[in-house]
């Protein structure tokens, strides 16, 4: 358990997203916590993620094969385990890291489907062990601020809200391409993806969701579409193959370092393809969606994903007793792949406004921050591994805070496959 006063953390699932983890454990906080071991399916990429670890100046961890998770927990006594795993298999480690006595950090979403979300909720309760969900989006410093608007009585009460999502072709795609791409892995992008934003609104609203209406079809992406689209030359996977060479959408996993290492070389131990096309006939999950909710305290949400747009980010408007809240985030500007020009309409990185009822509109002033997810990261990453700091917003997020943003995800899904509204009550019980 903890020594020398620093906590220690053992990962589960060393994709990229791990990195964001292991990585800030060696650098940033190597002060007040240490790496312990690495569990994966691929040696290739444990030893990859150690590599990354000496890179860093810190030392190699032992690694464990994923079927050695309980092994990997007896003999190196983390006080936490870091759940960066396909999103299917979340539950399985979850459970078991509490069972043996360890608290969970795990990446969002928590888990993919309602029963999933019960047995986490019945094993907290048994075991009274601390779970945590990485909501990074709740940290940037603008949604900080939509939220200290609404908790100031800016607008009132929020009667209603619109929140329209971008992916764009580079970001997007790449969900089409990857294990994402199949609902029995990810739960779709109305659980994997939209678990961000149903959390965002959760914690804007300090509410939860009630009742849920969805539609959502695969209209881009897909070998359905392919024709639409213009394709010509169909490939299953892009390394290799002549015709990916013509592909806006494909990947390229030997032209960059770390994904070679990461992916194209782990795929003999881990047998997981990271460039399939997007315009398979295997792609399994929606593209354009609209969810329609209804929250316990009576505001109403209406929210639109699509996943292949010219430039990423988001629009989201709260309206209110007093008056109007209206926030525009570009994550990343459209750009020209032959000229660079950025797109004048996606050049205002973030613009809020109030609209108060009575008086003049003003723009509200956002602290300026740095990093990923709109400058969330760097503050997720000292609130778990270094000194937090007192939190007025309280955006640490629990076990029930994900439950309760996959939630409106999973009732989406079930809406869509059955035309019917869906009561968040019937699918969990805490």
């Amino acid at each position: 358990m903890e020594k020398n006063g620093k906590k220690r953390y053992a990962l589960v699932g060393c994709g990229s997203r791990a990195r964001f983890f292991y990585e800030a454990v060696a650098t940033t906080y190597s002060a007040t916590s240490e790496m312990t071991a690495f569990c994966d399916i691929s040696q290739t990429r444990m030893d990859f993620a150690n590599a990354l670890l000496e890179k860093n100046g810190a030392a190699k961890v032992p690694t464990y094969r994923h079927t050695e998770f309980e092994k990997m927990i007896r003999e190196t006594r983390p006080d936490y385990v870091i759940v960066t795993t396909v999103d299917r298999n979340h539950d399985h480690f979850i459970i078991k890291a509490m069972e043996m006595g360890v608290d969970v950090i795990t990446e969002k979403p928590m888990t993919i489907d309602e029963e999933k979300a019960q047995n986490i909720i019945d094993a907290q309760k048994r075991t009274g062990r601390g779970l945590r969900v990485t909501f990074n989006y709740r940290y940037a410093p603008h949604n900080t601020k939509v939220r200290e608007l609404i908790m100031d009585d800016t607008i009132g009460d929020v009667l209603s809200i619109h929140f329209e999502w971008l992916l764009d072709t580079k970001h997007g795609a790449d969900y089409y391409r990857r294990w994402h791409r199949n609902k029995h892995n990810s739960g779709g992008m109305l659980v994997h993806k939209s678990t961000h934003h149903f959390d965002l609104v959760n914690f804007w609203l300090a509410d939860t969701p009630k009742r849920v209406f969805a539609m959502g079809d695969l209209m881009f992406y897909g070998m359905k579409n392919a024709e639409k689209r213009g394709v010509t030359d169909f490939y299953d996977r892009a390394h290799g193959n002549v015709a990916a060479k013509n592909d806006p959408f494909a990947i390229d996993l030997a032209s960059e370092d770390n994904m070679r290492k990461m992916y194209l070389e782990a795929e003999a131990d881990s047998g997981y393809v990271r460039d399939r096309s997007v315009f398979s006939d295997d792609v399994a999950i929606e593209d354009v969606m609209g969810v329609l909710v209804r929250y316990n305290k009576g505001a109403l949400l209406t929210y639109s994903l699509n996943t292949f747009l010219p430039w990423e980010g988001f629009n989201v408007v709260f309206n209110g007793t007093k008056g109007r809240i209206e926030l525009k985030v570009v994550e990343r500007s459209y750009v020209s792949g032959r000229d660079s020009i950025v797109h004048q309409g996606a050049t205002d990185k973030e613009a809020l406004y109030v609209f108060p009822q009575f008086a003049e509109a003003y723009k509200v002033d956002i602290p300026h921050g740095e990093g990923g997810h709109g400058g969330g990261d760097p503050i997720l990453l000292n609130d778990i591994f270094g000194v937090p700091r007192p939190d007025p917003f309280n955006r640490a997020a629990s076990h029930v805070d994900g439950a309760m943003s996959i939630l409106t995800g999973i009732a989406a899904n079930k809406s869509i496959a059955s035309g019917m509204a869906v009561d968040i009550a019937t699918l969990v019980r805490f």
